[in-house]
């Protein structure tokens, strides 16, 4: 069953008076891009959470959210560090006092500045195995949920391109219909054309037969039928295969599926025909669209 890249997880987790919340969101990549966003408590782990999402993800552009609130803190309340906020004080009043100016400190402005209203600098950025468990737990429900999300998306998926697949089957079968028409067209028209040209002893009829072999040969699409029709079949069967990660070889079947329509087209010289392959390859373009997004 085929998996979709696009999908969203959100878990979150308990450590005495801390909520740990984990984010993580997926859109359709070529690789595995993973962007983190991590409160400064647990920016130690990352390394670590980075490996084991994408170890599961395999790929997609991945944003990673992990937040964490105390309530040990009054109203949930970021601390400010005071440390960091007095020597900010303390240098602006030194320098006032070498230019000889006074200027009131605006101290709403100096909580913008860097490490202000950063945790680190007022509680230890140390974890304990038990919170670094709480966390780990609290990431795989999250990548849990989000394959959860891209499964479900990937039934939709697999329902648009094996619809599409076999309507392009569909229309193969129909060019059979317009193509024996073609040789009986083609002939009649070089026939009436050679009838305005010929001298009046007429042509060889024998040498006609044979120019008309070889240029048949040519517009022939036996060949391109065939193939195209392999390459559908095998399009479902990687489509129902058990695991996950097809994505990149549907690409390369549709790749050659539009490689056998087009070769068709320019050879079909017939109205009816070509009009045949433009729907075909108006559903090979929606099915490319969907396979981007297949993991």
């Amino acid at each position: 069953m085929i998996h979709s890249m696009t999908g969203f997880g959100k878990a979150t987790a308990r450590f005495e008076t801390r909520t740990i919340t984990v984010t993580i969101k997926s859109l359709n990549s070529k690789q595995a891009d993973l962007s983190a966003r991590i409160a400064s408590s647990y920016r130690d782990a990352e390394l670590e959470l980075r490996t084991l999402i994408t170890d599961r993800l395999q790929r997609g552009k991945i944003e990673l959210s992990i937040t964490m609130e105390d309530d040990a803190l009054e109203g949930n309340a970021k601390p400010i560090n005071r440390e960091a906020l007095l020597g900010y004080v303390h240098q602006l009043t030194a320098i006032s006092r070498e230019l000889g100016e006074t200027a009131p400190i605006d101290l709403v402005a100096l909580l913008r500045l860097p490490g202000v209203m950063d945790s680190e600098g007022t509680t230890s950025t140390e974890i304990s195995k038990a919170e670094w468990d709480a966390l780990r737990s609290a990431t795989l429900e999250a990548v849990d949920a989000l394959q959860a999300f891209r499964e479900q998306e990937g039934r939709m998926l697999y329902e648009v391109c094996a619809t599409r697949i076999r309507k392009i089957a569909y229309l193969l079968e129909q060019i059979a219909y317009p193509e024996s028409e073609r040789i009986t067209a083609i002939r009649q028209r070089l026939e009436e054309g050679l009838a305005k040209i010929a001298p009046a002893g007429g042509y060889d009829s024998a040498r006609l037969e044979q120019e008309m072999i070889f240029y048949i040969e040519k517009l022939d699409i036996n060949e391109e039928k065939s193939r195209l029709a392999h390459h559908l079949s095998y399009f479902l069967e990687i489509l129902d295969q058990p695991n996950v990660g097809q994505g990149k070889t549907l690409g390369f079947i549709a790749q050659e599926i539009g490689r056998e329509i087009n070769t068709m087209g320019s050879k079909s010289n017939h109205a009816a025909m070509q009009q045949l392959v433009v729907q075909m390859k108006d559903e090979l373009e929606q099915i490319k669209e969907q396979v981007l997004n297949i993991l």
